[in-house]
């Protein structure tokens, strides 16, 4: 059976999956979602809600990131095992993908999505919010990861899947303070894991579409 994935190279969420694909190997089709038919309208036939990505694998549909890497490991495992067996070691890995998502990519989402809305309908508010979220999470993790390779336990996981794209992209929006050495240096170990270094590259030709401005001499 041929796994299908929907996803655009400049999605944070579709890195994450991404990264839990290439770590094993698993083949699929990729199917870019640029806002063009037939996909498009495939795709939201599919799932109406029109967030990506998107995993289909047969008749069956895989919505969210998290849970595109909880199939993939119970269904296509590989050498790289993304969640531990050990389920205390799994708490860990599944915390800390919550954190990397709910208090960091979202966080970063938040503060673009306000600066593409229409003139008048920005929330200021929100964005300081956002920003502070940030700032919380930069603080916190940078004791986290004292000591520490990957985010979660000795091996790279789900959390680490989550962790890459979504330090990628705060830094980009709201600058991780130089004096977080830690998390300066667990990004660096992210940015150069060669499954997510692939998903980097993929995404390098639409880089000029990200709102805020992408750096052009860094990552």
């Amino acid at each position: 059976m041929t796994l299908t994935l929907y996803a655009h190279p400049l999605s944070s969420y579709c890195h994450k999956a991404l990264v839990a694909l290439y770590e094993n190997d698993i083949p699929f089709d990729y199917k870019l979602l640029d806002g063009s038919d037939p996909v498009a309208s495939e795709f939201a036939a599919l799932w109406p809600m029109k967030r990506f990505p998107l995993l289909t694998d047969g008749e069956r549909m895989v919505a969210e990131a998290t849970v595109i890497i909880e199939y993939l490991g119970l269904h296509y495992p590989g050498p790289v095992k993304l969640i531990p067996d050990d389920p205390d070691a799994a708490i860990e890995v599944r915390m800390l993908d919550r954190f990397f998502d709910n208090y960091v990519m979202n966080s970063q989402s938040r503060v673009v999505f306000d600066f593409i809305r229409p003139e008048g309908n920005h929330d200021a508010y929100g964005v300081a919010e956002a920003k502070a979220m940030l700032d919380n999470a930069y603080a916190w993790l940078d004791g986290w990861m004292e000591g520490r390779e990957w985010a979660a336990g000795d091996a790279f996981s789900m959390a680490d899947c989550a962790a890459a794209p979504g330090l990628l992209y705060a830094d980009w929006t709201h600058a991780i303070p130089k004096k977080y050495a830690n998390v300066w240096a667990y990004r660096t170990r992210l940015l150069a894991r060669p499954s997510y270094a692939r998903a980097l590259d993929e995404a390098r030709p639409y880089r000029h579409y990200f709102p805020l401005g992408a750096p052009t001499d860094r990552d």
